[in-house]
């Protein structure tokens, strides 16, 4: 699970994170919205341990990221929305490098790899090297890389960036399997269709506070709007400014 207590992160006289506090449990699938610069990449950054917090902590299945990294870390999978990988390597080479990072023996990587390059549809591409694939292909890569631990706490930035709806469809679908298998799903994205189709739960960031958080019925009750997930966004967001 993901906990977040008070989190502060300022740079100067930005706060780019104000007093952020949140609890996402087992198996939940948690959207996190807001608008550009409201604080969404940032409390990310925070959560995997990438930015040390002015204040506060975050912790990953009981670990705190800051004081346990590695132990918080075994237990996660990040994937930004513009990833980085080692253009020279071919997508094999890529897998084999991530899961020896997790420490898999070699059995387990070629199982874990063999069966999510076919779920991804990478099997074409994945004797390339990644320098010559296109943008979402090298999305599905670091995707898949994520994966082969079999992290309990999955967090991704702007999942579907460069995919095409086919493979939209195959990285939504898997997502909400992993949640449903218990592993906790937190996505960050200004795609409300996806927020609305596959949240438990929804999160609204505005200024780098968290304003809002519930299911869909209860952010509509709370904005007063009974329309789409989008009217209740703009509703939510305008109050605060």
């Amino acid at each position: 699970m993901i906990e977040l207590e008070h989190l502060v992160k300022k740079f100067g006289d930005l706060t780019a994170v104000n007093d952020v506090s949140l609890t996402i449990g087992r198996g939940e699938f948690f959207s996190m919205l807001g608008p550009n610069a409201a604080g969404k990449t940032t409390t990310i950054k925070l959560l995997t341990g990438l930015i040390k917090p002015t204040s506060g902590r975050a912790r990953i299945c009981g670990f705190d990221v800051q004081a346990q990294p590695l132990e918080a870390r075994r237990r996660m999978a990040y994937v930004p929305d513009f990833p980085f990988l080692y253009d020279k390597l071919t997508a094999w080479e890529f897998f084999r490098f991530t899961g020896q990072l997790f420490q898999l023996d070699a059995g387990r990587i070629e199982k874990n790899a063999q069966e999510l390059v076919k779920r991804f549809h990478l099997t074409e591409f994945a004797d390339r090297a990644l320098e010559g694939l296109s943008h979402g292909t090298r999305q599905r890569v670091a995707i898949v890389s994520a994966l082969l631990h079999d992290p309990e706490v999955f967090v991704i930035d702007e999942p579907m960036v460069g995919l095409d709806p086919q493979h939209a469809r195959v990285v939504k679908d898997v997502l909400k399997e992993r949640s449903l298998a218990g592993v906790t799903v937190l996505v960050s994205t200004h795609q409300l269709s996806i927020a609305e189709e596959m949240s438990d739960r929804i999160g609204i960031i505005n200024d780098g506070k968290l304003i809002a958080v519930g299911t869909r019925e209860e952010l509509r009750q709370w904005s007063g709007s009974a329309g789409a997930l989008e009217e209740v966004y703009l509703s939510l967001t305008a109050e605060v400014k």
